[in-house]
């Protein structure tokens, strides 16, 4: 499925049963917004990854064995993100 970006260029794509994991590029990015979301079939976001912190983005991200999302900030945080809601399931600092 191709999937249009909302602001940036896409970075990474992480394809699922439920629909296709996007990482744009953070660089110009708004910061209001997350550029990690989930997009399903018809192209809508489903979820957009819950921040850390308000003037973060996400830079890396890859799908674990468990099934959650591992990622990196921007700001040096490492968040879990639960994939059915785009949610934080723990985070820490790596700064």
């Amino acid at each position: 499925m191709a999937v249009t970006p909302l602001f940036t260029q896409i970075e990474k794509t992480i394809a699922l049963k439920s629909g296709t994991v996007v990482l744009e590029n953070h660089s110009g990015f708004p910061f209001g917004e997350s550029n990690l979301y989930l997009v399903n079939s018809n192209g809508e976001v489903v979820w957009k990854a819950e921040k850390p912190d308000a003037r973060t983005l996400f830079s890396k991200v890859k799908l674990t064995e468990d099934g959650t999302l591992s990622t990196f900030t921007t700001s040096g945080q490492f968040c879990d993100i639960d994939l059915e809601n785009g949610k934080i399931l723990s985070s820490s600092s790596f700064k």
